[in-house]
């Protein structure tokens, strides 16, 4: 379809009226609404954006200057545990050296302390519980409970064998 001097001129007409694009669409027949709209920006009609209605009742203050953001995330505070075992600092081995891969043995806690690469790295080398591989501290550290609901729910391969049985 093509955009003849009368269709431009009933486009202009109805766009003054304030009929939306969809309504100008239709009356004019064979064209969509997204042609109405690029029709009328190529053409540079005005918007019509309806003027802002003035607000009652309110005073105006002046402005104020925008509170000052804070980047930084809200300090999160922690109660203690009432079930914590007490901490317990890291063992020193006669002679006055630090637990290390080469002196521990399997009743000491294997809690590594420190950064790995540095020459101060050691173990905790503390009491550590039967059967785990570390410390009352350091195993309630490390072994967290996890939800009821979690070791209730069958793993997939669990599923998968239930299907076959029924099925």
């Amino acid at each position: 379809m093509a955009w003849t001097d009368e269709r431009v001129d009933l486009l202009k007409k109805l766009w003054a009226e304030g009929l939306s694009a969809s309504q100008i669409a239709s009356k004019m027949g064979g064209v969509t609404r997204n042609a109405v709209i690029g029709k009328v920006h190529r053409l540079g009609l005005s918007g019509r954006a309806t003027p802002a209605k003035p607000q009652r009742g309110r005073i105006n203050e002046g402005t104020r200057a925008a509170a000052p953001r804070s980047f930084a995330a809200p300090k999160k505070t922690f109660e203690a545990d009432e079930n914590e075992p007490e901490f317990l600092e890291p063992l020193v081995l006669d002679g006055g050296d630090m637990a290390t891969v080469s002196t521990l043995n399997k009743n000491m806690c294997k809690w590594p302390v420190g950064d790995p690469t540095s020459e101060e790295f050691h173990f905790c080398g503390q009491s550590a519980q039967s059967g785990k591989p570390y410390c009352a501290y350091h195993a309630h550290m490390a072994f967290q409970p996890s939800h009821t609901t979690r070791k209730e729910r069958p793993r997939p391969q669990q599923r998968i064998l239930a299907q076959r049985k029924v099925g």
